[in-house]
């Protein structure tokens, strides 16, 4: 619905995965392991040439390697595999199931296609003397035998059937097209799950989790659609991968300085993230606020005058707007990332309470009448978050608010905003949303004066949607935490 900030699609030159980087010395054992199972894949190999691979498991999934003829490493794997985001122990279980070492296997005759696991042989071995002992000790032949038949038979057939339920729980991809796509998101992703093993740090964490679900969203485009039919999707998801990539670095770099300089423990008056939301941005020093003579502040700018706490000081004609899990309204419509709501509706019987009311009370703190008050710019004036507790669970009363607006309870301005507006608007008032072109080789930086025109943007469309009938906050509203609705 709104665009007023574009983001080219770009990649980011990584190396390309290789088996074991950490290891190398497991990529020459196992390869060696799988040449004495197995053949070397080479020109000679056929599409029906079942060859030998090298399984690499890692902490968002799997890698499947073939070992090529010359002996070297090969470049591209043979299949990538993807956990589920929150994977369970029933989802790595299919993991290690699914990238078990392959069962050796004895052929019949030279003029008998197929062959027979040793598993299977050994147990047909092991039934049928079982079967002689028990027909001698007078069990019946027609219970032994069947007995004895039925051991190699599980034996040879059911791992198949295991390796099809434990498919259900992952999703992996083959073909070298959708392989390539596949490892390059994957190198991106495994610099953020290695950065987020070795740290405490909750943007490392929240960074990881958002790329897994990209991760996970990818193999599923690629498992259903071809890679130039699902490539602006792709695009989509590669470009945010190289922005969290981006950001995990200059955590990472930032981290290293404030330890080198001893200031890692002290408080740095800088807002966290805003949880659920991808913001991908960098804090930055306020800037000293002065005010020129004759000029406004501008709209989510103004901060809350902290002393002034009587109704005088309060203006309840305002607006909260806030970013949230993307939803369809209907079929073929576009995704709803962003939804603005008059401040009343905060004390809808069906959100959260006191909860909702407490925000309420915040939010009409010292503004300007007509005033759009980002969710970030509460963060930014509660201590950087610190002091949502002592005010309400901004996380479940914004849920609330959108299951309030989807049901038809309350007025509101849907919006799809692009990533970068997006990531704008959950940010405080003095951030910087960076996003990395690859064309150029840099960052480019988006401030506060990109705030403010995605703000203006979002004013003019409510502006519009008001001319005749301000937003309806919904009926049956509780009274305010200082005088009744």
């Amino acid at each position: 619905m709104m665009d007023p900030l574009h983001t080219p699609p770009r990649t980011a030159p990584q190396q390309p995965l290789r088996p074991f980087a950490c290891d190398p010395k497991r990529w020459d054992k196992e390869s060696s392991r799988a040449l004495r199972a197995g053949h070397a894949r080479g020109p000679a190999c056929s599409a029906e040439c079942e060859l030998v691979l090298v399984y690499e498991r890692t902490g968002w999934g799997w890698l499947a390697w073939t070992v090529p003829a010359d002996g070297g490493t090969p470049e591209l794997p043979h299949r990538v595999g993807v956990l589920p985001p929150d994977a369970t122990c029933t989802d790595r279980l299919a993991v290690y199931w699914l990238t078990r070492r392959p069962a050796r296997r004895i052929g019949l005759a030279a003029s008998v296609p197929g062959s027979l696991r040793c598993a299977a042989a050994v147990l047909a071995v092991i039934g049928c003397v079982a079967a002689l002992h028990a027909v001698g000790a007078g069990v019946p032949a027609g219970i032994a035998w069947p007995l004895a038949l039925l051991a190699p038979l599980l034996a040879e057939h059911l791992p198949g059937r295991f390796d099809e339920r434990a498919s259900e729980h992952v999703r992996s991809v083959e073909g070298d097209a959708a392989c390539r796509y596949l490892q390059r998101l994957a190198v991106l992703h495994t610099c953020r799950v290695r950065a987020a093993a070795g740290s405490d740090r909750y943007e490392l964490r929240r960074s990881a989790e958002i790329g897994q679900n990209l991760l996970w969203d990818a193999a599923g485009l690629l498992q259903s659609q071809d890679t130039r039919s699902a490539s602006a999707q792709l695009i989509g998801r590669e470009r945010l991968m190289v922005q969290l990539a981006g950001q995990v670095t200059q955590i990472l770099e930032r981290t290293r300085t404030e330890s080198r300089s001893g200031t890692e423990n002290q408080p740095s008056g800088q807002e966290g993230p805003l949880g659920p939301y991808p913001p991908g941005f960098e804090p930055a020093t306020p800037p000293t606020r002065r005010r020129e003579p004759g000029t406004a502040p501008l709209k989510g700018y103004r901060p809350m005058a902290q002393a002034q706490s009587d109704d005088d000081a309060r203006t309840t004609d305002v607006y909260l707007l806030f970013a949230h899990e993307p939803y369809y309204p209907s079929p073929g419509t576009q995704e709803i990332n962003t939804t603005l709501v008059a401040a009343a509706s905060l004390l809808h019987p069906r959100v959260r309470q006191p909860d909702g009311a407490r925000i309420h009370d915040r939010l009409t703190q010292g503004r300007e009448p007509g005033e759009i008050i980002p969710l970030a710019t509460l963060t930014h004036e509660l201590g950087g978050g610190a002091d949502w507790p002592q005010v309400g669970d901004w996380e479940t009363v914004t849920t609330d608010l959108v299951q309030l607006v989807r049901a038809g309870e309350c007025d509101a301005l849907s919006l799809g905003l692009p990533e970068i507006a997006r990531a704008l608007i959950c940010t405080g008032p003095y951030s910087q949303v960076r996003a990395f072109d690859a064309v150029a080789g840099e960052f480019i930086a988006y401030g506060p004066a990109e705030r403010a025109a995605v703000l203006a943007e979002v004013g003019t469309f409510l502006t519009c949607l008001v001319a005749e009938q301000d937003l309806w906050p919904g009926d049956g509203l509780l009274p305010s935490l200082t005088r009744p609705v």
